[in-house]
């Protein structure tokens, strides 16, 4: 007798492997539970797919019959109508007027890499319209996120009658006010969550907004100015504003900036999200934009992009500009077209990533020695707020994101200013929900400013506040980080021998991709595999080797390892057998392509036999 899948009983999905506790101190767990494995074994049969990527499938929670659009994800399905985001129309006729009339638009964005592609797509347009807007982005040190009263003043100064802000404006009261007294429209095109007051603006584009029911609250600044110059095209056309000498732009020629902005700002890489990545991808791989393709080239991007690259590699380089140097130099990188002069920028903004880098390194260290020495040997305290003169506001958010990682719970970082006034980020773990904590610690009159989501927040107070405000963290979210840390686990997908472990077998999984935030990589266990090989690389790495039973060898590296458990874990463990959980990635060197496994962590093999399941 067939069992129908929804008839299987949910129960909790055993120790993969038998790994109660690795070397680090994590459960493994099967991803899938037994109605997931049978989901699993129904996408095999219906559609003939490997058994490892229906897993990954099934572990993800594609239904059956969303297999087909999950593998192949397309804008034109998943797009909606922009109306259904609140007050879009007014915001795509307010545009469209300023093509129509030829006014001087201004736009203003953040200094991240979200802002930054958020200005350039929206430049762009605003270009092929025929017009030449202004572009402020501000400077993270002396004017701060979002917009000022001075700089909207000067924007006005220069004759902008509409005011686009991009990835901020959410919560500038104060300021559009002053840009709407100047006798400027305002429209908002952003995606943080809303304060208590919103901004008396002409549209106010935000799927984060109470009364907005469009579900589109996960896409990225960048992603949303897309969905809005899809209305502007509409409106455009109405109109007839297009013409054979004015024809209609085509926006999915620049879904290079949708991608990179999109996992930059780590937005899920789920529904529209992955098809914007998805297909951003494939354009970034022509190599025909000028700017993407100096910062491929300066990043030692040599083989086809994939998302993680995107995170790690050319986002960094474009954010350096808004840490410590010219925080419009990504925007202007991004809309360049000479050839020569986007390498020039491109190599500037390589060379601020590796200053940034100096500068992270020594903040990160005196932060780390601090949050020892407030966690103890109890390791107790749940809530890690770091605070020192000297650190560069522009990498504090890195370094309350390494704490973070380091000690498995929130983190702040503080960088304390001359005048007794400190800017920080901060940091969250899963299921604790750090903006509404920082956004309540302005309400109660803790922090100067401060605001966020769940996962990142930014804070400004004074010196002297600072153990209220520790305290006051360490209050609030005791118990929701105690929920969180409870069960230290790590989700397999699945395991395959080091045989297995080859370029075709990566590009299988890579069907389920692109992989980020709420698509996570899939991760995969090497059972009893002996560690031949482990030495120190680069900046705190580890260069591997693993042997399988039949001596097949499966290259390696565990990244910013060293002096961490896992590093401590490998080291001591040469020449020994281990279960090794890690991701795939194809290293691609003169033309060959050969597997390297991205190690996340180690166990020891019980002495019974092994099963790979």
């Amino acid at each position: 007798m067939t069992l129908h899948a929804s008839a299987l009983p949910v129960e909790a999905p055993q120790a993969f492997l038998g790994v109660t506790r690795s070397l680090t101190g994590k459960l493994w767990r099967d991803r899938l539970d037994a109605r997931g494995a049978a989901r699993a074994l129904a996408i095999v049969q219906r559609y003939q797919l490997p058994e490892m990527l229906a897993r990954v499938l099934a572990g993800r929670d594609v239904g059956i019959d969303e297999v087909p659009d999950f593998l192949d994800p397309t804008i034109r399905k998943l797009m909606p109508d922009p109306h259904t985001v609140t007050e879009m129309e007014h915001a795509a006729k307010r545009i469209a007027d300023a093509a129509v009339r030829g006014e001087k638009v201004a736009i203003f964005g953040d200094y991240d890499v979200d802002g930054a592609t958020s200005a350039a797509l929206l430049t762009w347009h605003l270009r092929h319209c025929g017009l030449d807007p202004l572009i402020h982005i501000p400077d993270r040190i002396f004017e701060g996120y979002g917009p000022n009263v001075d700089a909207v003043r000067a924007l006005a100064a220069k004759g902008a009658t509409l005011l686009v802000t991009v990835d901020c404006g959410t919560t500038s009261i104060e300021p559009l006010a002053e840009a709407r007294k100047l006798g400027m429209s305002v429209v908002v095109i952003d995606h943080h969550q809303t304060g208590d007051v919103l901004p008396e603006v002409d549209a106010l584009v935000n799927p984060n907004r109470p009364d907005d029911l469009s579900g589109l609250g996960h896409l990225a600044a960048v992603g949303l100015v897309l969905v809005t110059l899809v209305a502007v095209n509409r409106e455009l056309r109405q109109r007839g504003f297009w013409t054979g000498e004015m024809p209609e732009p085509d926006l999915l020629s620049v879904l290079h900036h949708v991608a990179l902005g999109t996992v930059a700002d780590v937005a899920p890489l789920i529904g529209l999200n992955r098809a914007f990545v998805a297909k951003g991808l494939i354009a970034m791989r022509r190599r025909d934009h000028v700017g993407h393709t100096a910062l491929m080239d300066v990043a030692r991007l040599n083989g086809p992009p994939e998302a993680w690259h995107l995170g790690f590699m050319l986002g960094p380089r474009i954010n350096a500009g808004g840490r410590i140097g010219r925080a419009d130099l990504g925007v202007r990188l991004l809309l360049e077209g000479d050839i020569s002069e986007a390498a020039r920028i491109a190599a500037e903004l390589d060379r601020l990533n590796a200053e940034r880098r100096v500068i992270e390194q020594a903040a990160e260290a005196q932060a780390e020695a601090e949050a020892l020495a407030s966690l103890g040997l109890e390791d107790k305290g749940a809530v890690i707020v770091t605070a020192a003169e000297g650190w560069h506001p522009g990498v504090v958010g890195l370094v309350a994101a390494r704490l973070k990682e380091k000690f498995a719970r929130p983190a702040f970082a503080i960088a304390l200013e001359p005048g007794g006034i400190g800017t920080g980020s901060g940091r969250s773990i899963g299921g604790v929900d750090l903006g509404k904590a920082v956004r309540q610690a302005v309400h109660d009159g803790l922090l100067m400013k401060g605001g966020g989501h769940a996962m990142a927040a930014g804070v400004t107070l004074r010196k002297e506040k600072l153990a209220e405000f520790r305290a006051y963290m360490e209050s609030a979210l005791a118990a929701d980080v105690a929920n969180s840390r409870h069960e230290n686990e790590l989700f397999i997908d699945g395991a395959v021998t080091a045989r297995a472990m080859t370029p075709e077998f990566a590009a299988t999984l890579n069907r389920a991709g692109p992989f980020g935030s709420a698509n996570p990589e899939p991760v995969i266990a090497l059972p009893s595999h002996q560690l031949v090989y482990a030495d120190e690389v680069g900046q705190a790495h580890l260069r591997l080797r693993f042997k399988s039973g039949d001596g097949s060898i499966v290259n390696g590296i565990a990244f910013r390892s060293v002096g961490q458990k896992l590093g401590s874990a490998l080291t001591q463990n040469r020449g020994q057998q281990l279960h090794v959980a890690g991701s795939l990635a194809v290293d691609r060197w003169q033309g060959t392509e050969r597997v390297q496994f991205r190690v996340l962590d180690v166990a020891v093999p019980d002495q019974g036999p092994t099963v790979i399941r």
